[in-house]
C-alpha cells in the first residue's frame, strides 16, 4: 500500500485523530530533525504514520533500534513495523506514555518527535503527553513538534504547570499546509 494510500484509509477513519489534509513532506521531516544527533538515543516518535520522520531520523544518523515509535493507528503501526523491524514500535495512545517507562531499561531519551495533532487536544490531553514525554526524557531531553498554527501546538498554561518553555526554531511553505517547528525543553535547562 502507498503511503498515500494509506494516509487517506487512516484520514478517513478518524479525520480530527489525523487532522492533516497530506501526509508530511520530506521538508517538514528534515527541519523537525534538524537538531537530532546519534547522541540524543534512544528517540521518542510518537504519530509516526507512514514513517517519513522516521526515515528522516535514520537518515540524521540514528538506528532503527534507537526508536521507540508510538502509534495510535492499527494500519499505520503494522506498516510501521514492518519497514522498520529493529524499531520498537508500540501501539498504543501518547497520552498514557508514563507506562512504558521499563522500555528504557535506565537510559532514558534524549529527544521527542511528535507527528500529533496536539493542538486539537485539550489542555488535559496536552500535559498527558507532555508530562509523559519528560519524565521519559533524561535532563537536557527535548520535544520537538510541528504545527499548521502561528503560535506554539502547547498551550500556555501546559507549559507553566510543568515548567517547560516553547520556542518556534523555523518553518517550511515546503509543506501541505506550511508548516512550523517548535522545540519545547524544561525552563531550567
Amino acid at each position: 500500500m502507498s503511503d498515500l494510500a494509506a494516509f487517506l484509509r487512516a484520514w478517513a477513519k478518524d479525520p480530527l485523530g489525523v487532522a492533516a489534509v497530506a501526509p508530511s513532506g520530506p521538508s517538514l521531516a528534515r527541519l523537525i530533525t534538524a537538531q537530532i544527533v546519534p547522541e540524543m538515543a534512544p528517540v521518542i516518535e510518537l504519530g509516526p504514520g507512514t514513517g517519513v520522520f522516521t526515515k528522516a531520523l535514520l537518515a540524521r544518523g540514528l538506528q532503527q533500534s534507537d526508536l521507540i515509535l508510538i502509534e495510535y493507528e492499527a494500519d499505520f503501526a503494522n506498516l510501521l513495523a514492518a519497514r522498520f523491524p529493529q524499531a520498537t514500535v508500540l501501539r498504543g495512545d501518547a497520552a498514557r506514555m508514563r507506562r512504558h517507562r521499563a522500555l528504557f531499561e535506565g537510559e532514558l531519551a534524549g529527544a521527542t518527535i511528535s507527528g500529533l495533532p496536539i493542538l486539537n487536544m485539550n489542555a488535559r490531553q496536552q500535559l498527558m503527553i507532555m508530562r509523559g514525554c519528560f519524565d521519559l526524557m533524561r535532563p537536557g531531553g527535548r520535544f520537538f513538534q510541528f504545527t499548521y498554527s502561528p503560535i506554539s501546538p502547547i498551550r500556555r498554561p501546559v507549559l507553566e504547570r510543568l515548567g517547560l518553555k516553547a520556542r518556534r526554531l523555523s518553518s517550511t511553505l515546503r509543506n501541505l499546509p506550511p508548516a512550523a517547528v517548535y522545540e519545547i525543553s524544561r525552563i531550567d535547562e
